[in-house]
């Protein structure tokens, strides 16, 4: 797409064919293309500005495969027709694929749009754009348009269990130990970290790939939420002592995933969401159990050399 849009551009007002976008940072010049190709042919620049974006975030979102876009190319004439190529990659595979649109094949942008998707196989898959996805369409627009209480009414009717401590029955033992793993193992561990682009301590790597799964874990992961008392532990000491210096360094890699971002750099937080799919593949892999009295024994063996805390009297300002 590159070498088209470099041979193809000098000449496109003699073809009446504009190639615009491509791969990263180019692919954000994508609407100040279009917008000034339609100054000069008269075409409606802000649909086709909507119709890219629109693109991209049906590939990047609507569509949860484990690819996430590196390349948007738009291509249009000066007649209106367009297309749109793109690529995605995951990062825990190394593999590609690519997403064709076509104006005069799409009818309507939620109902199997796509004049391909092209790539290995790699199981099943959500594709909320798909024709057979209506229902689930239809039930996210439910949700969004129900008052917000009337959700939050949906929620309480979850049961807690009655006791306060964690136990092990709370607990999905074998989507614990794919954390774990990620965290401790030697063959996952450097593979982890590099994910999100940070040279991390296992412990710090715990907690984030469990953070990553509370943002990007599909309702289904929510089934166990004591579980995640494991990322920072409880102010309470159940299951173990709040690890402050990891709880700080945490907070660090998420302010510079944020601050990257806020400069157009997003790499650091695509690495959250590849780190909750590589934690998933993991866990497929049928790998242990977790021993949980074990867990939390080295926990709070540990607590003393993490800055370990808990709320007493003393050190109650800590947490406000």
């Amino acid at each position: 797409m590159g070498a088209l849009e470099r041979g193809l551009n000098p000449r496109a007002a003699e073809l009446g064919i504009y190639i615009c976008g491509g791969r990263g940072r180019h692919s954000r010049r994508t609407p100040g293309q279009l917008r000034a190709i339609a100054e000069r042919t008269g075409l409606d620049g802000e649909a086709l500005v909507r119709t890219s974006r629109l693109t991209a975030k049906i590939d990047n979102t609507a569509i949860d495969d484990g690819f996430q876009l590196y390349l948007h190319s738009f291509i249009l004439t000066a007649a209106g027709d367009w297309a749109v190529v793109q690529q995605g990659m995951n990062d825990a595979t190394g593999t590609a694929r690519r997403y064709h649109w076509h104006s005069a094949a799409v009818r309507d942008f939620t109902s199997s749009p796509h004049t391909a998707i092209v790539g290995e196989p790699q199981g099943e898959i959500m594709n909320l754009v798909d024709s057979a996805a209506k229902p689930a369409q239809s039930a996210l627009l439910e949700i969004s348009g129900r008052p917000p209480d009337a959700n939050l009414a949906e929620f309480r009717r979850l049961v807690l269990p009655r006791h306060h401590d964690v136990r092990a029955a709370d607990v999905d033992l074998r989507r614990l130990g794919a954390v774990l793993a990620v965290a401790y193992e030697r063959e996952f561990t450097d593979f982890a970290s590099l994910l999100l682009t940070e040279n991390l301590g296992p412990r710090t790597l715990q907690s984030l790939a469990l953070m990553a799964e509370v943002v990007h874990g599909t309702p289904t992961r929510f089934s166990d939420p004591a579980r995640f008392s494991f990322a920072h532990g409880g102010k309470d000491s159940h299951p173990f002592p709040v690890p402050l210096k990891t709880y700080d360094e945490s907070m660090s890699v998420l302010r510079r995933a944020l601050d990257a971002a806020r400069i157009g750099d997003t790499d650091k937080l695509h690495g959250f969401a590849r780190l909750d799919r590589f934690t998933g593949a993991v866990e497929r892999r049928a790998g242990p159990e977790a021993d949980f009295p074990a867990v939390v024994a080295h926990e709070r063996r540990i607590s003393p050399s993490l800055g370990g805390r808990t709320v007493t009297t003393r050190q109650l300002s800590l947490f406000h």
